[in-house]
């Protein structure tokens, strides 16, 4: 069998006047590398898309981290501009094909932003700039540009007993590379907290009815997913989920007739 795809939705992008439909290579890298798995990228649209006509052709849906912000309006919040950058034809793109993905048993991953849109495409919200919250950490990207002090994995997540992810990577504390600057408020109905950073900040989720793999990670997995332990059984875990949804589509295919 050939290598299932999974599709990543795009973040749009303004380089040199032009308008572009980019993704980070690092999961395009993951996906190829731990996942064993193939990517189509799909441009970031905020209308005229068939959703399903893009699930159809794909047997898995990553969606990425991005610099950008979910639309506060998408989860009953008047935007201001420290809410921003946005990026509405992202949020258009991602949001219906999280809630599609999952109602057809299509395995997901979200990560960072990703946790966010599954957050807000089930009906949660988020917190804006949580380390001015009291009690709350800083979880924000430290200063500078070396990409691999980006990063780094720095703090501790707590996952639960007994929950989805520690299936793949145990559970108990676990260090990760989280830096993000808005993060779940209110959980979706449809979402089991898996894991809390020590200021019990939500650092992952499983969507509670899902018939395959649906999980959120507000970490970066990817960046370290070939070196890292944690990070490489949760692709290899999602890889799997891929195939075997793959292989059971195979399977239900009409057998042509011999003539």
């Amino acid at each position: 069998m050939t290598k299932p795809i999974i599709a990543i939705p795009a973040d749009i992008r303004a380089i040199d006047g032009a308008t572009w439909h980019a993704v980070q290579q690092q999961y395009v890298n993951a996906a190829l590398k731990a996942s064993g798995l193939m990517a189509l990228i799909v441009p970031a649209m905020e209308e005229g898309y068939d959703i399903d006509a893009i699930l159809d052709r794909v047997d898995g849906v990553l969606i990425s981290g991005s610099a950008s912000n979910v639309h506060p309006s998408l989860y009953g919040r008047q935007a201001t501009e420290a809410d921003g950058p946005f990026d509405p034809a992202r949020d258009a793109t991602s949001l219906p094909l999280i809630r599609r993905a999952i109602d057809r048993a299509i395995p997901l991953l979200a990560i960072c932003r990703g946790i966010q849109e599954l957050n807000v495409a089930l009906g949660g919200s988020l917190d804006s700039e949580i380390q001015d919250l009291p009690g709350r950490s800083d979880h924000r990207r430290p200063e500078g540009t070396d990409r691999d002090a980006l990063y780094a994995i720095r703090q501790s997540v707590f996952v639960k007993e007994g929950s989805c992810i520690a299936n793949f990577i145990g559970a108990g504390e676990v260090r990760v590379n989280t830096l993000h600057r808005q993060a779940i408020a209110e959980t979706a109905p449809r979402l089991q907290v898996e894991a809390v950073a020590e200021d019990g900040t939500v650092e992952a989720v499983s969507v509670i009815d899902a018939k395959a793999f649906a999980v959120g990670v507000q970490w970066h997995p990817e960046y370290w997913a070939e070196t890292d332990i944690a990070s490489n059984r949760l692709f290899s875990a999602f890889g799997d989920a891929v195939r075997d949804y793959a292989a059971g589509k195979m399977q239900a295919m009409p057998v042509k007739a011999i003539a």
